[in-house]
This record gives structure tokens, sequence and C-alpha cells, in this order.
């Protein structure tokens, strides 16, 4: 019997693809129902990310294709149960982030997943690291810096032995954490 995944993993595979949020909340204005070009045109994204992201979302079980509808060449796509929770929250997170002004910086890869490690389990980077996984210290510092550069999370330098630095969220970063949360729940 295979174990279920954590959270954090399932949220990360989630990220990996910059276009799964975004695509989501296209699902939900669409009623939950979508042409391939009519997502390419709506997201203004080329072809093979869109191909790579759907692929993504269907395997993730949020998103399945219509068979019985139209052309091979011109597939049509559902959004399953799952799909239709994920994605209304997804349009709520979109919202939000058009609202802080920060969506290209938060769909990055690591940006959501480590604005949630710091809620969870506090801001120092290793526990930080270990919650994440697969994170590599490079881009976990960078998802830092640049969710530090977009008022999501506050770095405080702790006099200490040896000195250190502690990560908190911002009250515009605790609301975008617990979406992100609510999210991790259903993908």
């Amino acid at each position: 019997m295979a174990r279920p995944k954590p959270a954090t993993s399932r949220l990360s595979r989630f990220f990996h693809y910059r276009w799964c949020v975004p695509a989501l909340a296209a699902f939900d204005a669409l009623g939950g129902h979508a042409k391939f070009v009519t997502l390419q045109r709506r997201l203004d994204v080329n072809r093979g990310s869109l191909q790579r992201t759907l692929g993504a979302l269907v395997e993730a079980g949020l998103v399945s294709r219509n068979t019985g509808y139209g052309h091979p060449l011109r597939p049509e796509y559902l959004l399953t149960l799952s799909g239709r929770t994920a994605a209304s929250l997804c349009a709520v997170l979109v919202a939000q982030l058009e609202q802080l002004g920060v969506v290209d910086l938060a769909l990055r890869k690591w940006s959501l997943p480590v604005a949630r490690a710091v809620a969870r389990s506090g801001g120092r980077f290793n526990r930080l690291r270990t919650e994440l996984g697969t994170v590599t210290p490079r881009a976990l510092a960078q998802a830092l810096r640049d969710l530090q550069e977009a008022g999501l999370i506050e770095r405080q330098l702790v006099d200490d032995s040896p000195p250190r630095a502690d990560y908190h969220l911002t009250d515009d970063g605790r609301r975008v954490a617990d979406l992100t949360s609510a999210l991790a729940l259903v993908t």
C-alpha cells in the first residue's frame, strides 16, 4: 500500500508549473470547462507550457479531458469535483495576488510553498528547508528574498551566538499563506 504524499510535497508539485493556479482560476471564471485555445488566449501562454500544465492538472485529478466533445485536435477540458474546489480557491488566490500586485512573483515555483512553510513551522532557514524537502538552498534563499521584496514576509536579525535570521509573515503574507494552505488540502 502506497503512503500518501505529504501536503508540502503535493503543493510543491502543484506549483512546479507556473500556470496551474491561473489555469484553474480561468476554469472557474469560464464555468468549469474550456477549450484549449480559449485557455491559451485567456492566459496568454505558449502552447507547450499550457500542454504541460494541463497534463499536470489531469494527473493530479483536478481536470479531465472531455472525450465526447468535438475534434481531437481541439480538445475541451472539464474540472473534476475536487478541481472545482481547487479552482474556486485559485480564483480567490489570484484576485488576492492581483490586489497586492505580486502575481508574477508569487506564482514562481517556490514562493507560495515557502510562504506556507513559514506560516507552519516558523522562519528559520534550515527548518524551512527540512519542511520543504526538495528545495535547494539557493532556491529557498531566492524565494525568501522575493517574498520579502513583495512585502509578504519580514526578515528579522536575531543577536545570538551565532547571529541568525528569522522570517515572519506580514498580514498580507498571512492571508496568502492561508489560501495556499487551503489549496494544499485539495490538491
